[in-house]
């Protein structure tokens, strides 16, 4: 019996094989009963004890081996898991439908071509708030919305041809499942080669693809037997992707009108992917808000994320361009998210538990680690530096690492000493774009007293100012040269490139002026403490 007061986000497995089975899953060992519900989706970590919470739904990437899947099946049983899917084709022996049946866990097969990512996002669709009874999961045209895999069947069916649907990248997102025998060569339910797509390109055809608000017949430029047609998908003036149907022969005007009402329904389906992407994002953004700023609710959140009690550091990575070269607002906006999701993807291949999330303008990523030695954190950095080799952005990236810390309570504290040293960053004062607090400290101490003294420069330093603006003198870089080198005459006139005696009688002049005792040391750290202040507020 389902708990009355149980309102996490929770899908049936009847319910999800009346929307998934015989498309993407099929059920190879254990009984899908009623009473059996998934309230999370995990990924099975073969470098890891194969947890996950009770109810969840196993994504087991990687898994091929039956006495693996058996193993798995076995441990998740103890843990209270709902089912484990492995990869098409799979067969299930004697032992795994035992153990499937013994431990309740059911094993599903995910179908050739489904990405994973894909069953991800439709389980969460599965997955609405107070269960499958009191919300109907969004459809287009009587298909889940973003199954874009129903969807290129659905077509196929109407056309009876095979057809394949990519993004405005020219990216495969799904195909339909055309019987062998009746589909061309070089078009079954595959993305096209790259040559093809280069032929395209050539001939000015992908450039009328964009253009048209019809569709459009390729000719057929490889294979003289198959000829392709192809619809643009767009919503208002944007090209969301397009819809590729192959046959030996053109398609009728029936078929024609067909595609470019499918164009429409699948234009539907591809914006609602991004607007659950785009939801799915910000509900684990604020979850990870909860987490980093701490107080009652950050148990929970921590809870929902996957996040355990285990040594722990946050990352901060922030967009940063100088005031001639800002972007507009939405394009910012845009880039952001994009440097965001792949932050994430880098950190997920780090450590599968990582999780990131985009906050304000901000993309904070907390990533366990194994120890709380000073070599965790330059892990982490060396982690972030190879980030940085690898993404291309228009704008300048800032990372910065926080401590490590024991406990989930003490994220915050990771997360304020990131923040801290991602001040500096963004003040440009330092000539680094990753940094520990560790190796920013003095900047960091410096740019807080920035808010706080507002009367600089004052006294001596003041004096001596006025007097190199009045008289083109260079006393205060005569001084600011003699503190860097703590008193070191020699180096000092050497870095002015003026002779020691030379020197020596401008430091004269600097204490005349400046009424300055250049033998206190109270009153060489005030001027030292000044200029390197006035340096910051300038470079700034």
């Amino acid at each position: 019996m389902r708990p009355a007061m149980n309102h996490r986000p929770q899908a049936s497995l009847v319910h999800v094989m009346e929307e998934l089975g015989g498309t993407l899953l099929d059920v190879v060992a254990g009984e899908v009963s009623a009473d059996r519900f998934i309230e999370a989706v995990a990924i099975h970590d073969p470098r890891d004890e194969p947890e996950a919470p009770r109810n969840a739904i196993v994504l087991g990437v990687g898994l091929e081996n039956s006495a693996e899947v058996l193993q798995v099946i076995t441990r998740l049983g103890l843990s209270g898991a709902a089912g484990l899917v492995v990869r098409a084709p799979f067969a299930a022996d004697d032992d795994l439908v035992a153990a499937a049946r013994q431990t309740g866990v059911v094993l599903f097969t995910l179908s050739r071509g489904t990405t994973w990512a894909h069953l991800a996002g439709l389980f969460r669709a599965l997955m609405t708030p107070g269960g499958p009874d009191d919300a109907r999961p969004v459809t287009f045209g009587g298909i889940l919305a973003g199954d874009l895999f129903a969807m290129a069947n659905a077509i196929a069916a109407l056309l009876e041809a095979p057809v394949t649907i990519e993004d405005r990248n020219a990216q495969l997102l799904a195909f339909s499942h055309a019987p062998e025998s009746s589909a061309p060569t070089a078009a079954r339910g595959r993305q096209l080669p790259q040559h093809y797509t280069r032929l395209l390109e050539e001939a000015g055809v992908l450039q009328e693809i964009t253009r048209s608000d019809s569709p459009v017949v390729v000719p057929p430029l490889d294979d003289p037997d198959s000829s392709r047609t192809v619809m643009a998908v767009r919503a208002g003036d944007e090209m969301l992707g397009t819809i590729w149907v192959a046959s030996s022969t053109p398609l009728s005007e029936e078929g024609m009108r067909a595609l470019r009402d499918s164009a429409r329904l699948v234009a539907m389906h591809l914006v609602w992917q991004r607007t659950d992407a785009d939801a799915e994002r910000r509900l684990r953004a604020d979850q990870l808000r909860s987490v980093l700023d701490g107080g009652p609710g950050a148990a929970e959140a921590a809870h929902r994320l996957g996040l355990r009690e285990e040594p722990a550091v946050v990352l901060a990575l922030s967009l940063h361009a100088p005031a001639t070269d800002q972007l507009p607002h939405a394009a910012l906006a845009a880039e952001r998210k994009r440097i965001a999701d792949a932050f994430s993807v880098h950190l997920l291949f780090a450590q599968p538990r990582s999780i990131v999330g985009l906050i304000g303008d901000v993309a904070y990523g907390v990533l366990p680690v194994v120890a709380t030695t000073p070599d965790a954190e330059e892990s982490a950095v060396r982690l972030a530096n190879e980030f940085l080799t690898r993404v291309r952005s228009s704008q300048r990236l800032f990372i910065t690492i926080g401590g490590v810390v024991q406990e989930i309570s003490q994220l915050p504290r990771s997360r304020s000493s990131a923040d801290r040293a991602m001040r500096v960053l963004r003040a440009d004062v330092v000539g680094t774009q990753v940094a520990r607090l560790e190796d920013v400290h003095a900047e960091s101490l410096l740019l807080e007293l920035t808010g706080a003294a507002r009367d600089v420069p004052s006294g001596p330093l003041a004096r001596l100012m006025a007097y190199d603006e009045t008289h083109q003198a260079s006393l205060v870089d005569t001084l600011r040269a003699w503190l860097d080198a703590m008193g070191d005459v020699t180096a000092a006139s050497a870095a002015m490139f003026v002779h020691q005696n030379t020197f020596r009688y401008r430091l004269r002049r600097v204490a005349e002026v400046g009424r300055l005792d250049l033998d206190d040391p109270s009153a060489r750290f005030a001027v030292q403490l000044q200029l390197r202040l006035i340096d910051i507020r300038r470079d700034r």
